[in-house]
């Protein structure tokens, strides 16, 4: 199965696939177990990852990425999440944020921040939710007023990826409460931590540990006006959105990843476990369990590379996004389930790696726009690609 994605890659792409391979074996595989079940940020790993370059890997290497397209990015977020999927959310949020000022900062503001984040010198990620405000963004209150050449900002966000370790966020505002539409009063800024940025806690969570996930507030907080992605007012909610494509692809890979480790430690076990003196593979009802689960993992993979490969083109493609962290999120679940109930016992025991797996898949369901909203983005993406 581990083959089965490298089979159209360059071979420069095919050399940073084995590098990370590698690097998930020697540094990382060995230490999941501990930094979960502590929920330890893992800031050995993150080191290792901006040595990589995987804080660039999406980011033009005229600004000191990767350069990657999103399906070697894809394939890669698939390999780290088959190991450890908090790793996968630890540059899925920062490389958003870096999206949005490729896809539509100024030249300037390009050339100030955009090789900082690809080594890892300023990372960070998307503060886009609040208390009150998740799937439906336009709902936001954080406000940001101009005062000569600063925004003032105040307000809070939650669930904020790397909240707690990161330096600089995405974060999207109201410069114009009183615009109809509503979405024409929002906008986008680059906010680096200083004063008035404050980290009100962590927040606990089922699964996804290691990852700070945090509620952040703003009291007073001055952004300069020169860092308005894009520098117009109003683009903010098409900008998040623009980078939430990415997102849902990185979900999607994410989804990928857990879905086929569960497979593919289930494979394993029906191998090893006898039961009435035979392995369990060779019993029907495994069998059954374990073909469902090999095609869900195949079908999963080709929605999100047909989803990488449009973005990659530049074409829309928010159904195709969808779709994919649709169905692989969901992929991710099940195959987790089915592992647990294969693996019996143990799948339950957190000697092995299925209880993890199981705690993880949930949340590609909710990260990045729940699952129903995705369906609905869906259907409109259908209605509107093929009128009556």
């Amino acid at each position: 199965m581990s083959n089965a994605s490298h089979s159209d890659a360059s071979s420069d792409d095919q050399m940073i696939l084995e590098a990370i391979e590698k690097w998930l074996e020697r540094d990382v595989r060995p230490h999941v177990l501990r930094l979960d079940h502590a929920d330890e940020y893992p800031s050995e790993m993150v080191e290792q990852m901006k040595e990589l370059g995987l804080f660039g890997a999406t980011i033009p290497a005229e600004y000191g990425g990767l350069g990657l397209s999103a399906t070697t990015y894809a394939k890669i977020v698939e390999k780290v999440a088959a190991t450890w999927m908090s790793l996968g959310g630890i540059i899925n949020s920062h490389l958003i944020m870096s999206a949005c000022v490729v896809r539509v900062g100024t030249e300037e503001q390009k050339q100030r921040f955009l090789p900082r984040f690809a080594t890892g010198e300023l990372r960070g990620g998307l503060a886009l939710t609040e208390p009150d405000a998740g799937t439906d963004l336009q709902a936001i209150r954080t406000r940001a007023v101009r005062d000569g050449d600063h925004y003032v900002v105040n307000g809070a966000k939650t669930w904020i990826t790397n909240g707690i370790e990161g330096s600089c966020f995405a974060l999207l505002v109201k410069t114009d409460p009183d615009a109809d539409p509503r979405h024409k009063g929002m906008s986008m800024l680059i906010a680096e931590k200083g004063e008035g940025f404050n980290v009100s806690r962590k927040l606990e969570k089922l699964g996804y540990k290691g990852i700070d996930s945090a509620e952040i507030s703003f009291d007073n907080y001055r952004v300069p006006v020169a860092n308005l992605i894009g520098g117009e007012e109003g683009r903010g909610m098409q900008t998040a959105l623009g980078g939430l494509e990415l997102g849902r692809i990185n979900i999607a890979a994410r989804g990928c990843g857990l879905a086929g480790a569960a497979l593919m430690d289930s494979v394993k076990y029906a191998q090893e476990r006898k039961t009435f003196g035979k392995p369990i593979g060779q019993h029907q009802a495994i069998q059954l369990k374990l073909g469902e689960m090999a095609t869900r993992l195949q079908a999963a993979r080709l929605l999100t590379y047909d989803a990488a490969r449009a973005y990659d083109s530049g074409e829309r493609c928010d159904m195709e996004a969808g779709m994919a962290k649709y169905f692989a999120s969901e992929a991710a679940v099940e195959n987790s389930l089915e592992a647990m109930r294969i693996h019996g016992a143990y799948g339950y025991s957190k000697e092995y790696h299925i209880e993890r797996y199981y705690r993880d898949a949930p949340l590609m369901c909710i990260g990045e726009g729940t699952n129903e909203i995705q369906r609905i983005i869906i259907a409109k993406q259908m209605m509107e690609r093929n009128p009556a």
